[in-house]
């Protein structure tokens, strides 16, 4: 069993930053790529960063050069700072971490991120 708690969401204005944090226990093995994930009302979830085992990363077209996702591997944690955010980044973060031998997906609770303009 995996669980992911994450923290660090909270209300900001346009053009400040957060960091959100996400800490995974459990039977973690065959790591394969951690991140985030997030979802505005009315609209599909979508992957914002992650990063995989070897230690690339990817980003969406949209958080490039704002957004940087960092991995603890001691601490199984990640972090996605977040900086210069816009209202459109308002969203439900979600973790997402995929391992196993068998990849499975975990997802974390979630965590809100408001923007205000």
């Amino acid at each position: 069993q995996v669980q992911l708690v994450e923290s660090g969401g909270g209300l900001v204005q346009a053009g400040g930053s957060l960091r959100l944090s996400c800490a995974a226990s459990g039977s973690i093995f065959n790591f394969n790529a951690m991140g985030w994930y997030r979802q505005a009302p009315g609209k599909q979830r979508e992957l914002v960063a992650r990063i995989f085992s070897g230690g690339s990363t990817n980003y969406a077209d949209s958080v490039k050069g704002r957004f940087t996702i960092s991995r603890d591997n001691a601490k199984n944690t990640v972090y996605l700072q977040m900086n210069s955010l816009k209202p459109e980044d308002t969203a439900v973060y979600y973790c997402h971490l995929k391992c196993g031998w068998v990849p499975l997906d975990y997802w974390g609770q979630g965590t809100q991120v408001t923007v205000s303009s």
